[in-house]
Formats: structure tokens, C-alpha cells, sequence
């Protein structure tokens, strides 16, 4: 054989062998290192949200102590069941002081909701506009929560000046 067949055949032979190799092991070695790397950077993800957990676990600590204080403060609101009389006594000390006559005072069925007892009081009262709204400024100072409802008020028609006041007043106490 000649010096030029032999070099033709061994440069054949290396690229034959550069092709084996970059196929059978660069390309693999390849795919598996571009794999490597994908679940590299989902770990450096979820390692960077990770990080941050404790600093969101401390903002919702925070938040929770705030609404705790708050369902504190709100069942502060709320007397226990047994103080019923007593309220129902400061919304009539009320009435009276701001010179409204009460004609009919009624306790409306007890709703029992989440922790908590609404009772409604229908309540009729006469008196001047001013009395009346002396009444209601007064009502929304009590230290518990109250809500007004179905309020109606109508000119009396007999005395000058005078109206005739109905609506629900809901007092809320704590659950039993």
C-alpha cells in the first residue's frame, strides 16, 4: 500500500471515529448535562421561594396576632348573655334621659349565630327629632355593638314638632 492510501484510510478512520464518539458519547453526555442543568435550576427555585417562606411565615404571624387582637377587642363587644338585662336597661336609661316617651319595648326572637347571640329589640319611641337623634348618638356610644334596623320615623300628627320612631335595635352578646 501506498503512503497516500494509508494516509486516506487513517484520516477516514479518525473521522469515522470523531463521529462514533461525538454521537455515541459527546451528544448523550450532552443532553444529560442539559437535563442536569434544568433540574439544577428548578432546585435554585425552589430553594429562592424557600427563602423567602420565613419571611412571608413572619408577615402572617404578625397578621394573625393583629386579628387576634381584633376578635379581642370585638368580643370585648360582646357582654355575656347574663349582662341581657343590663343593657337592655342602659337602652331604656337612654331613651328616657333624652326625654323620648317609649311606648312599646318587645324582644324579638334570638338568633344564634358563629359565637355569638343577635337579639333584636323592636322599640317605639316619641319625641322631638332632636331627642331622637341625641337618642341614637348616645345608643352608638355604648361600649357594645349594636345595629339598627327597619327604621322608620313619622311626623305625629297631633303635636308640632313630635315624631313617632320605630325601628329594631340588635344587641349582641356572646354565644353560650
Amino acid at each position: 500500500m501506498n503512503t497516500a492510501i494509508r494516509k486516506l484510510v487513517f484520516f477516514v478512520a479518525l473521522i469515522g471515529l470523531a463521529y462514533v464518539s461525538h454521537t455515541r458519547m459527546i451528544r448523550p453526555a450532552n443532553a444529560q448535562m442539559a437535563n442536569q442543568k434544568a433540574k439544577l435550576l428548578e432546585k435554585q427555585a425552589k430553594l429562592r421561594k424557600l427563602e423567602s417562606a420565613p419571611a412571608a411565615a413572619e408577615e402572617l404571624k404578625e397578621q394573625l396576632g393583629r386579628l387576634s387582637q381584633a376578635v379581642i377587642f370585638f368580643e370585648s363587644k360582646l357582654p355575656d348573655a347574663s349582662e341581657i338585662e343590663t343593657v337592655l336597661q342602659d337602652v331604656t336609661v337612654i331613651a328616657k334621659r333624652n326625654n323620648l316617651n317609649s311606648k312599646m319595648v318587645r324582644t324579638l326572637k334570638t338568633k344564634q349565630n358563629n359565637g355569638y347571640i343577635e337579639l333584636p329589640l323592636k322599640m317605639e319611641l316619641q319625641g322631638d327629632f332632636k331627642s331622637y337623634y341625641s337618642f341614637l348618638l348616645e345608643l352608638e356610644q355604648l361600649d357594645r355593638i349594636t345595629k339598627i334596623r327597619e327604621l322608620s320615623l313619622k311626623k305625629d300628627d297631633d303635636s308640632q314638632g313630635q315624631i313617632d320612631a320605630s325601628f329594631v335595635v340588635s344587641i349582641f352578646f356572646q354565644g353560650a
